[in-house]
């Protein structure tokens, strides 16, 4: 039996419920709560970073079963963000505890550490170079290192409040930085200054996406509305685009037009940016919990996600890459018509807010097993 889906055409559901299973990795197990992922640039690896400040690499594959390939236990509370070097040979993590540490990829050997790099918890971490990165704290303060020396390059404070993301462009000279207080900094880190600041937005900004070959940034807020700037007009939006009531807390693009939102309620959505449409529902972990990280694999076949499951889960996007938007009338209508009621998603269905099935079994809840220092990393 065929059924038209919400892309409006005719595909064979079942067949293609089985066929994402088959092309995504078993679940990462894990005994506390993950508060952030990161996939390796060209390796089939991943780094989870949990909120006891335990940072594990595994190998995945879609044939076998995944493998720890190092455990570090540097950080002293939550790890809170990482990134690879460009060409995959170190890693850096930033945790609550205001430390960051380096390691190398191959052998787990710790390459730098700075304990006390922040005197306010480390919120966000951006590699900027093969030695160079860039944290920002809860307090809104932006600091450049060069891990050679350890020292920082530059140290900027121009929000009153957490700098939630960052995405540094590609000549590894502006660094833009979204903030809990509602704007959206430009950060010249050559010239060490600030290039241009946002107009203050109501809802506080979450995480950063960049789109449309690099011509458009896709900010995720806490109203469920995701902003769009144009690349290099960060005084105001270009556009906007309610998605949904819950908070957008992460973001991965898939393509020059599709993006996926992690939110609030553990859903995580397809979204055609401009024309702006909700496509459906890739995946969904545990019912009013956040999607806390979204990364995308180094063979860009499926997304990585985590939330308050303990669990790092795995959902093939390959059919995301073939959608378009019919703008006329006729398909403004029929997306209207087709809106996807979202129930829960067996484990990497895409087509799961397409069919009107039963609620998936399975995720029966998770102990909150923070530590002594109450670490609320859903922020």
């Amino acid at each position: 039996m065929q059924r038209e889906g919400l892309f409006g055409n005719c595909l064979p559901v079942c067949l293609h419920i089985k066929k994402q299973e088959q092309l995504s990795p078993s679940d990462l197990v894990f005994e506390d709560l993950v508060t952030t992922v990161k996939c390796h640039p060209s390796e089939s690896l991943i780094a989870s970073g949990l909120i006891n400040g335990e940072v594990y690499l595994h190998s995945y594959s879609c044939s076998e079963e995944s493998k720890q390939i190092h455990k570090f236990t540097h950080h002293k509370k939550s790890c809170r963000a990482m990134g690879f070097t460009d060409d995959g040979r170190r890693l850096y993590s930033v945790s609550k505890d205001k430390s960051i540490f380096c390691v190398d990829v191959h052998t787990g050997k710790l390459k730098r550490k700075i304990k006390k790099a922040h005197e306010s918890p480390i919120y966000s971490v951006v590699v900027t170079g093969d030695t160079f990165i860039a944290t920002g704290d809860d307090d809104g303060l932006l600091k450049v290192w060069d891990m050679r020396t350890k020292e920082a390059t530059m140290e900027m404070k121009e929000c009153e409040d957490f700098i939630s993301d960052m995405i540094v462009e590609d000549n590894k000279k502006i660094v833009i930085a979204a903030s809990g207080e509602g704007t959206l900094t430009s950060f010249n880190i050559r010239r060490r200054r600030v290039e241009l600041q946002s107009e203050l937005f109501d809802s506080e900004l979450l995480c950063l996406a960049r789109m449309k070959g690099g011509g458009k940034l896709v900010c995720g807020t806490s109203e469920g509305v995701l902003n769009i700037f144009n690349w290099g007009q960060w005084g105001n939006i270009s556009d906007r685009f309610p998605c949904g009531q819950d908070q957008v807390d992460s973001l991965v693009p898939i393509t020059d037009n599709v993006v996926c939102a992690g939110t609030s309620d553990g859903n995580i959505q397809a979204v055609h940016v401009l024309p702006n449409r909700v496509l459906g529902l890739v995946g969904q972990h545990m019912e009013d919990f956040p999607v806390e990280s979204l990364t995308l694999t180094s063979d860009l076949s499926c997304v990585a996600s985590c939330s308050h499951d303990q669990k790092v889960k795995f959902w093939n996007i390959e059919e995301l890459k073939s959608q378009t938007v019919d703008t006329s009338k006729r398909g403004t209508k029929q997306a209207k018509k087709n809106k996807v009621k979202f129930g829960k998603a067996k484990q990497n269905d895409f087509f799961s807010g397409l069919v009107d099935s039963a609620p998936g079994s399975g995720d029966t809840g998770a102990d909150d097993n923070s530590d002594d220092d109450s670490d609320d990393d859903s922020d």
